[in-house]
């Protein structure tokens, strides 16, 4: 019998993140396996453009021709976040293109990846990364600014 198997519990959820929604881990994903397909509509490039233009921002350029409209939400692997260091890549087979774990992650971990330099530098570096390495860095330089700020006023206090 040439069956299909029964379609796997997803060993993710789709749950509340610092940046509105996104995939969390319910189970232990081991590293290399194949996460969630980011799934939607093929466009050509043109029609991706309109749409990029109008503010969507679901588009996976597959390659310079086609891109994946993934502003369904049935497109479970729209809800995975940016990182700079990221738990998953983005894997493509032919046209597919799949979320594919590159560490163990654990039950609880958001499960993200690096939506590429582009897409980086024209979306993201305006509004600033909330990614946990980059929300760490930040209040890591807040926090020296306020101890350099406390010393300086207290040795200008010193002089008077």
């Amino acid at each position: 019998c040439r069956c299909t198997p029964m379609p796997r519990k997803p060993a993710f959820r789709i749950g509340r993140s610092r940046t509105g929604l996104g995939l969390f881990a319910t189970a232990p994903i081991k590293k290399r396996a194949f996460i969630v397909e980011y799934k939607g509509r093929k466009l050509t490039t043109e029609q991706a453009e309109k749409l990029e233009a109008r503010g969507n921002r679901y588009l996976y350029e597959i390659n310079s021709r086609w891109t994946i409209d993934g502003t369904t939400r049935r497109n479970l692997g729209r809800y995975a976040n940016h990182s700079c260091r990221p738990n998953a890549e983005s894997h493509r087979i032919g046209h597919k293109v799949f979320l594919r774990a590159i560490k163990n992650i654990n039950p609880g971990d958001e499960i993200t990846y690096s939506y590429g330099r582009d897409y980086f530098l024209n979306v993201i570096t305006p509004r600033g990364c909330k990614c946990e390495k980059c929300r760490a860095k930040r209040s890591a330089a807040r926090a020296k600014t306020r101890v350099r700020n406390r010393r300086a006023k207290k040795a200008s206090g010193k002089r008077s």
